[in-house]
């Protein structure tokens, strides 16, 4: 299967803007072949963690966005937004995945960033998501889940690739490409992480968006600039990977 991933500099609390940025870069992946587009986190936003009234309802416009991309080129697509529920005021980090035929899976970040305030203003999720596409297994996380390896363990049997969007600045942009390509050979499996460019709540954002293989070995390497990302993942790579290598089955 053909991946692509998308970093650009978001619009900040900018849904309009961010939409009419995307949709002609959404249209070349999915004419290059992409069957799965992964966007940054808060693709429609930007970081906004103290705004009251950045949460959008479930289903809102940056999900409805996601569904029609992904019905108009017949591809599935992914990324994250703030989403309300009915009990609480603060939104989700949701984590939302169209398919073509309008099937919505959503994965709400467990891990608030704590560091930058997220935790005080968004609501944590509770539980793992893993979708079957095409028969490829992809497990979703976002950002922050990044540094908490023991949770890409727990879903490693059951998971031929990591999807993690992100909003990681600059300022530990090591990290980032550090902990993407340690969950991919932990694991075994492929990682697409995307990250923003540009800047936004007085942070400057890196790109450096990658795509690691099940060895650790880099497909795809992001520059500072909008740029589409591209690679094949194939399933049987990683059960043969796991086959020579049957490190897994040690783990305790």
């Amino acid at each position: 299967m053909k991946v692509a991933a998308i970093q650009y500099d978001i619009a900040w609390a900018d849904r309009t803007a961010n939409f009419s940025l995307l949709e002609p870069l959404i249209e070349q992946a999915a004419h290059a072949g992409a069957r799965l587009i992964v966007l940054p986190e808060m693709f429609s936003t930007g970081f906004v963690v103290d705004q009251e009234d950045i949460g959008e309802p479930e289903g809102g416009p940056s999900s409805q966005f996601l569904v029609r991309m992904a019905s108009t080129h017949n591809v599935w697509i992914c990324g994250s937004c703030p989403e309300l529920s009915q009990d609480d005021p603060r939104p989700f980090n949701s984590l939302v995945l169209a398919s073509p035929a309008g099937v919505v899976h959503r994965y709400r970040k467990i891990h608030p960033f704590t560091y930058g305030g997220e935790d005080k203003h968004f609501r944590a999720g509770d539980h793992f998501v893993t979708v079957d596409i095409d028969n490829l297994r992809v497990s979703l996380f976002v950002c922050y889940d990044l540094r908490f390896a023991n949770e890409f363990w727990a879903l490693a049997q059951t998971s031929d690739v990591y999807v993690v969007p992100a909003n990681w600045p600059t300022s530990r942009k090591e990290h980032w490409v550090a902990l993407l390509k340690a969950r991919a050979i932990e694991n075994q499996a492929y990682v697409i992480g995307v990250n923003r460019t540009g800047s936004g709540g007085r942070l400057e954002y890196p790109g450096e968006s990658r795509i690691f293989d099940p060895l650790g070995q880099e497909m795809a390497t992001g520059s500072s600039t909008t740029e589409i990302l591209y690679a094949e993942v194939d399933p049987a790579v990683v059960q043969s990977t796991r086959e020579k290598f049957p490190f897994l089955q040690d783990r305790r």
